[in-house]
């Protein structure tokens, strides 16, 4: 239940999407929001502001803030305006607040699900965005940010421990803080037949001060999708490793939509390493039908116990798993929608829906 509104104001345009959730998690039975005593709490919605002539002189400025049920999310990102053959720049402002479930949360209903651990992260990042020009395949990417991140407990209050007692942070104090530089590379390449695509970030952290984190952090997706006749066959790979200073909410979460099916977010694990495999094949039931099977395995490849106060121990996490299932897509006029079941080596099933592409 909700609405959404776009307003010209002059040059700049106000888009508007709000949505009052508090029927909908009754009838789903989700758990309700934390601080139920203030209206806002039962909505989820966005409001975003653009203006593609800021000062004059064509420099763009956007203004997002996205709300959850449990969290939020701030942006204001400011462009000028340069040519083509030159590198784009960016200047970026975020805040966010979310809980931490892929390393803090804790494994319930056979892994099938994970709550939450008390732990939520309140960051606050600004930077520079650096988009080199795209050649052939290739496309590049560069970022210099300060980011500052304080763990916060389910009220909203600042922490230094979890409720097992374990230090959140890396530095021991109520925050982190860093300057990060951030090499992202992708390549992509098409055709009728089949697809590839690979993406490699790289982040290191910079010791301006002492006490501010030093690290090397890198991740990699590899993804190729092969027609076989009419059904087509996606398979993609995972990986990443981080080495130097480590605060536990920087370890490589496994479990979940988008990582292993059937498993809750960070259920199977949370490392310094990690490595996650997807097989997915859909194949055609009718015009606007198609049917999937798919396959999902992980593992921290032994690097659970390197993150410090080792939570994926303290919660049981078994460090690997595989998840199989099936599913459906449905073609529709207002976007793919999408339903999963899947089931985990503890033969917990759990269920999937997801609406993408949408029509605008």
């Amino acid at each position: 239940m909700g609405a959404q509104k776009s307003i010209h104001a002059g040059k700049a345009k106000i888009d508007v999407n709000v949505d009052f959730t508090h029927k909908l998690c009754a009838s789903l039975m989700l758990p309700p929001p934390r601080n139920t005593s203030s209206p806002l709490s039962l909505v989820i919605g966005s409001l975003c502001i653009k203006h593609p002539n800021l000062f004059g002189g064509s420099e763009k400025l956007d203004v997002s803030w996205d709300k959850g049920l449990y969290d939020s999310n701030v942006l204001v990102a400011y462009r000028r305006p340069r040519p083509e053959w030159l590198s784009q720049q960016c200047f970026v402002i975020q805040h966010s607040l979310s809980p931490e479930v892929g390393v803090h949360g804790v494994p319930i209903d056979n892994f099938s699900r994970s709550g939450s651990g008390g732990v939520n992260l309140s960051r606050l990042s600004l930077g520079l965005d650096i988009s080199e020009p795209i050649s052939s395949k290739w496309s590049n990417t560069t970022s210099l940010k300060f980011e500052h991140v304080r763990p916060v407990n389910d009220d909203w209050r600042s922490i230094t421990r979890d409720l097992d007692g374990f230090p959140v942070t890396c530095s021991g104090s109520n925050h982190d803080s860093m300057v990060v530089l951030k090499q992202e590379s992708r390549y992509a390449k098409a055709n009728d037949c089949s697809f590839s695509r690979f993406s490699m970030q790289i982040e290191q952290g910079i010791p301006v001060l002492s006490k501010w984190l030093i690290f090397n952090r890198f991740k990699f997706v590899a993804s190729k999708g092969v027609k076989l006749g009419p059904a087509f066959l996606l398979t993609s790979l995972t990986g990443g490793s981080i080495v130097g200073d480590m605060a536990p909410y920087q370890a490589f979460a496994i479990g979940g939509l988008g990582s292993v099916r059937g498993y809750g977010e960070g259920a199977v694990g949370s490392g310094r390493s990690c490595l996650v495999a997807n097989t997915e094949l859909t194949f055609p039931l009718n015009n606007t039908l198609e049917g999937a099977v798919f396959v999902d395995c992980g593992t921290d490849l032994g690097s659970g116990r390197l993150v410090p106060g080792n939570p994926a121990l303290r919660q049981g996490k078994p460090g690997s798993g595989a998840g199989l299932g099936y599913g459906l897509r449905y073609r529709s006029p207002f976007g793919s929608l999408q339903l999963d079941c899947a089931i985990n080596a503890f033969q917990q099933k759990t269920l999937y829906f997801g609406i993408t592409n949408l029509a605008s």
